[in-house]
């Protein structure tokens, strides 16, 4: 007898996304009836997707973060993306660059949240676990308009996902490497149609005494890494309600505490140490009407920083958010919304408070079958100061399609902000309250090519931008201390393509993926008579990153070969000193497996920095050669 489920008919506006699982997502279990009629619900596309026409977003799903359960977000994004993060270690800071913008011109996400320190102005990579998060969202390029503050070169949204209808489950997640890494994870799930709990916890471990080579030494002697040592423990707790057929509350905690030592510049001895600690929570109600659905979240992040025991940094931040999202014509969609933010900072120089009102409106439509657009537009106020008003606009067209292949245009011209940090404006000594918010013009255009013929799927994209960054930043000497000034402007422009093919021969299936970023971020100013850094790229950004990934399948079993190159990278802002370009090189084996039917797991070795290479992402900041790991990953 062969099953089978019917799902209600939906178009592209109604697809159910994983970003926030809706009511449609039963697993109705199978009946003596061949067919399982499935009750017709509304659903509907988060902003995330529904409002992008006409840029990139790239969704990394839970079966490809499943080989670096336990490890960092930077490593991932460091090896399987054309994004660049500047690393000061295995374990250590790791500040994400896109196309070519400073660290805090990336907006991070968890599950709707921004989580952007308000007084560092950007996230640190490497104490975000994969672990932590079902799925990964990149959205390429400018996205004030959508998401507010900080999103000039991009955004990053990590999210969970509830399911339901699933019953008891149980998933152990153990990976053991070289330099004394061991990493484990323990995750309890319970669900029916209704009702959806899911309880992990996470310990990694490495000590990072991996050898290098001593620079500052006669004969650069190969010595072993000492004081990078990093622990980390962490709790979530998913849990999903479905009221009723028209309402779902969702909520979910992630407490993540993180023990460093902070690694040493080669030549250096110092013994620095930091903890890190971050309290995040979120609260959702979704009430679904007919043709429209009404979301309101509140939560908080809370994140505390010590270095060397003495210094302590806190910082606190309060949402509340409330948006109607609704299909106002079947050609027109739109979403309308508030958000309150209230932060609080204790640090050791200042103490301040601070509220943010934020409005947006963003709006799609759909004239015919091959034209799409959308409009977005976002003001924020904060305390009495008006941020800049950011438009966005964009484009799609579909300019032939057949039964095998499609080519689809795409374009979008947006306005980006980022308000000041609170370390920018009242770090004592040294803040300026009197600054302006940092702002870009950017526009990009790129065509994207599918072709889908019988076991054959192939699908490329290139992307050309331009961006302009204006009243950028930076903090300069001031008689016997340093203060911020909005003084320099950026232009930034390059391109950017993806490729993924996968080729299915029986029981084999075969597969290549791959990106390549050129980004010029070029100064544009001289900060003084003796500056020479106007016309020059920017430091520690590399003009050219490439990456690519070979699969292959067969069964259980399925392997890889990935590499990635980055180009060199300039030191400081006169371009007088550089790093070497390099490459790196990793390969990997995975087989899954079952036992009795009710126990089933994968088991995963790799060899990463195949060909020990020996680098640096930043100057005088070692990083491993050539290491292994292995992980094994049980489900009951």
């Amino acid at each position: 007898m062969t099953d089978s489920i019917h799902y209600q008919k939906v178009d592209r506006d109604s697809a159910i996304l994983q970003v926030y699982p809706m009511l449609g997502q039963y697993q109705v279990p199978c009946t003596e009836s061949d067919t399982v009629q499935l009750p017709e619900v509304e659903i509907f596309t988060p902003a995330l997707d529904k409002y992008t026409i006409g840029q990139h977003v790239q969704v990394i799903s839970e079966k490809e973060l499943e080989p670096f359960q336990g490890l960092a977000l930077a490593e991932y994004l460091q090896q399987r993306t054309g994004l660049f993060l500047r690393q000061y270690g295995p374990g250590m800071l790791a500040s994400l660059t896109m196309r070519g913008t400073s660290a805090g011109h990336n907006a991070v996400f968890w599950n709707g949240l921004p989580i952007n320190s308000p007084s560092l102005g950007q996230a640190d990579f490497s104490i975000l676990p994969v672990g932590g998060f079902d799925q990964v969202a990149v959205h390429f390029g400018s996205g004030g308009a959508l998401y507010g503050t900080d999103a000039i070169g991009g955004a990053i949204h990590l999210n969970s996902k509830p399911k339901f209808g699933g019953g008891h489950q149980v998933q152990v997640a153990s990976l053991i490497g070289s330099f004394g890494r061991w990493n484990q994870q323990v995750q309890y799930g319970y669900s029916n149609e209704k009702f959806s709990s899911r309880s992990r916890f996470y310990r990694n471990f490495s000590r990072n005494d991996f050898p290098f080579r001593n620079l500052s030494k006669m004969g650069t002697p190969v010595e072993f890494q000492e004081n990078a040592q990093v622990e980390q423990w962490g709790v979530m707790q998913d849990l999903a309600w479905n009221l009723n057929s028209k309402n779902q509350i969702s909520t979910a905690v992630w407490w993540n505490k993180t023990d460093r030592q902070i690694q040493p510049v080669i030549g250096s001895n110092t013994n620095d140490t930091q903890q890190d600690q971050n309290l995040r929570w979120v609260l959702d109600y979704f009430h679904f009407g007919k043709n429209k659905i009404w979301n309101t979240k509140t939560g908080l992040v809370k994140d505390e920083l010590i270095f060397n025991i003495k210094a302590i940094n806190k910082t606190t931040q309060y949402f509340i958010a409330t948006d109607l999202d609704w299909d106002i014509h079947p050609k027109w969609k739109s979403k309308s919304g508030i958000r309150h933010t209230y932060i609080t900072g204790d640090l050791d120089t200042y103490q301040v408070s601070e509220s943010r009102l934020e409005l947006y409106q963003s709006n799609n439509f759909h004239p015919n079958e091959k034209l799409s657009f959308s409009v977005n537009l976002r003001q924020l106020i904060y305390e009495r100061n008006w941020a800049p008003f950011t438009p966005s606009l964009g484009g799609e067209w579909n300019v032939w399609k057949n039964k095998t292949q499609s080519f689809l245009l795409k374009t979008s011209f947006a306005r980006s902000f980022k308000v000041p940090t609170l370390n920018d404006r009242f770090w004592v000594p040294g803040g300026n309250p009197d600054l302006e918010s940092e702002k870009s013009w950017s526009g990009e255009i790129g065509l994207k090519h599918v072709i889908v013929k019988n076991n054959f799927n192939f699908e490329q994209q290139i992307t050309h931008f331009r961006m302009s960054v204006d009243n950028w930043i930076i903090w300069l000497p001031n008689g016997s201390f340093w203060s911020p000034q909005n003084i320099r402007k950026v232009n930034n422009s390059g391109l950017e393509y993806f490729l993924d093919v996968t080729q299915q021969f029986g029981e084999w299936k075969l597969g290549l993926s791959g990106n390549y970023a050129w980004n010029q971020a070029i100064n544009q100013t001289n900060i003084s008579e003796n500056d020479r850094s106007k016309g020059k790229q920017l430091p520690y950004t590399p003009e050219h990153k490439l990456q690519s990934m070979f699969l292959v399948e067969k069964g259980v079993i399925s392997s890889f070969l990935n590499t990635q190159r980055v180009g060199e990278r300039f030191v400081a802002t006169d371009n007088a000193s550089k790093l070497n370009p390099y490459q790196l090189w990793d390969v990997g084996v995975n087989y899954q497996w079952t036992l009795g039917g009710k126990v089933s797991g994968n088991f995963g070795a790799q060899i990463n920095n195949l060909f020990n290479t020996d680098y640096q992402v930043l100057r005088l900041r070692a990083m491993p050669g050539r290491n292994f790991q292995f992980n094994l990953n049980i489900t009951i």
